[in-house]
């Protein structure tokens, strides 16, 4: 299989370029020797590290015949690859979702679990359920590891027991991540020489900047080792931030997530996020108790699109859309860019950035009946 059109590598765009696929994997990227040329973008397949559902389904339930549907939600807009985000939730709970979900794992539907709580501040809670939140207990979350499944886990670093927490999880091959947050700068930096190497969407769920207190958005967008999730919506974050994120950080040091919930792709209305009402309007989602934003809408496409329009280079968003993430997994060998070896993910779109193919492994998206409609004859 031959898709020509403009190729976006980690460093430039190929113009008449051609992306050839024997089987699952890229065997050239190059050139297009024809004479016929095609318009279309042709990107890596998107990396999204942190998303609790999309389409009306959750992953947050821990169904696995819902999660199954979130997750083909974001493969029809462009995701080939996530990590499925549980959020605050007692522990006998958690544990029950992560055994029901890592079948989903084990096939390769998703690469696997993130838990964003329950070892998050009260303080910056957000859309967390307050009522979960606990301290840090690393023998308590190693019971939970042992599961499987489990890939990153954000944690408070503030918190009593939480810098032995953090180095479990680094022994255990387990990202640490710092987020909902009301850490000092200083302690910010212990979490980092303790082994946390993302950041949860950072500015959102975390002290402010102050300049006589930097706080964890100075601290994790200046450690050199430490991918930062931004989510560029427009709501979560104002462009201008956005952009002084990637500029100060770099873009692989900048991972764009959704954050998505079950409302992504959806009409405005009521919806749950881990038992907690959620209302969207104008598609901007808020708890109903006390109008905390409660995740977003998005998909990645739309992120990117945003990102673009923002005055950001197409291949840098490509790259914080797929190579950064497909890093923070460990997993750039196989997934993340464009290259011979890697497997075939890719995502084509017009000239408005808007998908018009995808393909996973090789094999073009097909709807539900097995169709593969529009998004398949355009490849």
């Amino acid at each position: 299989m031959r898709i020509k059109g403009r190729v976006v590598t980690p460093t430039r765009v190929i113009e008449d370029g051609e992306v050839r696929i024997e089987g699952d994997r890229i065997v050239a990227v190059g050139r297009n020797r024809s004479r016929t040329s095609e318009s279309q973008w042709i990107l890596p397949g998107f990396v999204d590290i942190h998303v609790h559902g999309g389409g009306g389904h959750s992953f947050t339930t821990g169904d696995p015949v819902a999660a199954r549907a979130a997750a083909r939600f974001h493969l029809q807009h462009g995701t080939t690859t996530m990590l499925a985000s549980l959020v605050t939730a007692p522990i006998k709970e958690m544990r029950q979702s992560t055994v029901d979900l890592k079948p989903l794992v084990d096939d390769g539907t998703l690469e696997g679990l993130h838990y964003e709580g329950p070892y998050l501040s009260a303080t910056r809670c957000g859309a967390q359920n307050p009522d979960h939140l606990r301290d840090p207990d690393p023998r308590e979350l190693a019971r939970l590891l042992d599961v499987g499944g489990v890939r990153m886990v954000t944690v408070a670093p503030e918190l009593p027991r939480a810098l032995p927490t953090i180095r479990m999880l680094v022994e255990r091959g387990v990202i640490a991540a710092i987020g909902h947050t009301d850490a000092t700068y200083e302690q910010t930096w212990a979490g980092i020489d303790a082994g946390a190497t993302v950041g949860t969407h950072v500015c959102n769920g975390m002290r402010p900047v102050h300049h006589r207190e930097p706080g964890p958005v100075v601290a994790l967008l200046d450690a050199p080792n430490v991918v930062c999730e931004q989510i560029p919506d427009g709501v979560h974050l104002h462009d201008g931030m956005l952009r002084h994120a990637i500029h100060t950080a770099g873009p692989g040091r900048i991972a764009l997530i959704t954050d998505a919930i079950d409302a992504a792709g959806m009409s405005d209305g009521r919806y749950d996020l881990g038992g907690q009402a959620v209302r969207v309007e104008q598609g901007v989602a808020r708890l109903v108790r006390d109008g905390a934003i409660a995740g977003s809408t998005l998909t990645m496409a739309a992120g990117l699109r945003r990102t673009v329009q923002s005055g950001v280079s197409i291949v840098d968003a490509s790259r914080m859309a797929s190579g950064t993430p497909a890093t923070v997994l460990g997993r750039y060998d196989q997934l993340g860019s464009l290259a011979p070896g890697k497997r075939a993910d890719l995502v084509l779109l017009d000239d408005k950035l808007t998908v018009t193919g995808v393909l996973r492994g090789g094999a073009p998206y097909l709807d539900e009946r097995g169709v593969g409609g529009w998004l398949a004859r355009a490849i």
